[in-house]
């Protein structure tokens, strides 16, 4: 259907889980941008924006069928992830003086919030009137060791211009600690077209939260003036990035931009969050894509936060409620 904003919006179904679960999926399609969205996961499947000549691409890395979300768990393509975008060192961490230990799915350390986060979940949908779908989902108390019934809503809406818009909403029953992010590849030469390296970038950061070997945060506070990691300016992106940038920005507005010269597509990111998550994709293996074929830009607080009382705070309580706001821009040059 056409809504009142402009944006069209449908839904058919996608298919069915292994284990009989049916999954639908949500078109949105506005000013050139189209977007699919899938029930599962919450999974951004496909983004398709046209080049500086008016061909449109799909610039997101995604699967073709439930099948293969499935079985390519690891990489996330396109899902929301929680209830903790990264890292939480030894899967444990104190709340109000009790210890609460989670599910470890890599090593000793939880990551994405564990073996079956919202990344796994078939999330309820319904139309947002005139912009686009609203996910919900109810994550009981306990589940993934998290405590705390939550509730949860996310958004994904077209504005004017075609730019996607992604909002969390949340509340608790009882003190948890909460971190979401979408965990979209982007490729601005169109996804399956190689690699995303070489697209220039620039990230609104002066420091980043360098990390162990586990991929866990030392708590300091490292300028990016002089190293490999300082794309105040924009530049050519290169591989084996996997970290966390402090944003220098405070509220809502440009905090990166990607920029492919071949095509002229321009991917511009504003968020609410205080660290965006640079990931390379390195580790891809060639199924289903190779190393580098796109590039993550997750907007999320700082890593292992539950045990960095020096990181921002990312504690929910009850009679709160958690808002966070995303947008994807796309344009031409």
């Amino acid at each position: 259907m056409i809504t009142g904003s402009g944006t069209a919006v449908r839904t058919e179904e996608f298919g069915t889980l292994a284990d009989g679960t049916p999954v639908h999926r949500w078109t949105l399609e506005r000013d050139g941008t189209r977007v699919r969205v899938l029930t599962y996961g919450g999974i951004v499947q496909s983004v398709e924006v046209p080049d500086r000549e008016g061909a449109r691409a799909d610039v997101a890395l995604g699967l073709p069928d439930l099948a293969g979300y499935e079985t390519f768990t690891g990489p996330y393509f396109g899902a929301l992830v929680g209830r903790y975008a990264n890292r939480i060192g030894g899967a444990r961490f104190e709340l109000d003086g009790r210890t609460h230990r989670v599910t470890p799915n890599e090593g000793r350390n939880q990551v994405h919030g564990g073996a079956r986060g919202f990344d796994k979940r078939v999330w309820r949908a319904r139309e947002v009137a005139g912009d686009g779908v609203e996910l919900l989902l109810v994550s009981e108390d306990g589940e993934e060791g998290f405590p705390g019934r939550l509730t949860m809503s996310v958004a994904y809406t077209l504005d004017e211009g075609g730019a996607l818009r992604i909002t969390y909403r949340a509340t608790t029953d009882a003190p948890t600690v909460l971190n979401p992010t979408n965990h979209t590849y982007w490729n601005l030469a169109g996804a399956g077209g190689g690699s995303a390296l070489g697209q220039e970038l620039r990230i609104a950061a002066g420091r980043i939260t360098p990390v162990d070997a586990e991929s866990l945060p030392t708590g300091e506070f490292l300028p990016v003036e002089g190293t490999r990691f300082d794309f105040r300016a924009p530049r050519p992106l290169g591989p084996a990035y996997d970290h966390n940038f402090v944003l220098d920005a405070d509220g809502p507005g440009p905090v990166a931009e990607l920029y492919d010269a071949g095509s002229g597509r321009v991917l511009t990111v504003a968020t609410t969050e205080p660290g965006l998550q640079l990931y390379t994709a390195d580790h891809f293996d060639g199924r289903p894509f190779d190393p580098c074929a796109g590039v993550a830009l997750e907007t999320q607080h700082f890593p292992d936060s539950p045990n960095r009382p020096e990181f921002p705070s990312t504690v929910l309580r009850p009679g709160e409620e958690f808002v966070s706001t995303t947008m994807y821009g796309f344009s031409v040059r």
